[in-house]
């Protein structure tokens, strides 16, 4: 028990058991806080990574659309410009030879 004082000294035991158990408690309360703090700090790392994958496979799409557009633009103009040139001339002569039998003279 404590000391004699004017104080009933079974109050004085109640304070002080009550002051020990908060000291003692407080190391696992920081613990507790600690490691709500770090798992909240995890749960927002995860929620950006899969942001930034979200943002990156827009872009990714974006890309392979322009390029798919880019692909077909040159196509179209490549076809062009073969249906312009002389080539087709060239492959149905090659054709009619072939079907002949006949070698073709080149030109």
């Amino acid at each position: 028990m404590a000391d004699s004082t004017l104080v009933n000294g079974q109050i004085t035991d109640a304070v002080t058991q009550a002051n020990l158990s908060t000291l003692g408690s407080g190391s696992a309360v920081a613990a507790g806080g600690l490691f709500q703090l770090a798992a909240q700090s995890f749960g927002l790392m995860m929620q950006n990574a899969v942001a930034s994958q979200q943002q990156l496979n827009i872009a990714a799409q974006a890309v392979t659309t322009q390029g798919v557009a880019l692909l077909y633009a040159s196509g179209a103009a490549s076809v062009a410009k073969i249906g312009q040139s002389d080539v087709p001339d060239n492959l149905l002569d090659l054709l009619t030879a072939l079907r002949a039998g006949t070698a073709p003279i080149p030109t």
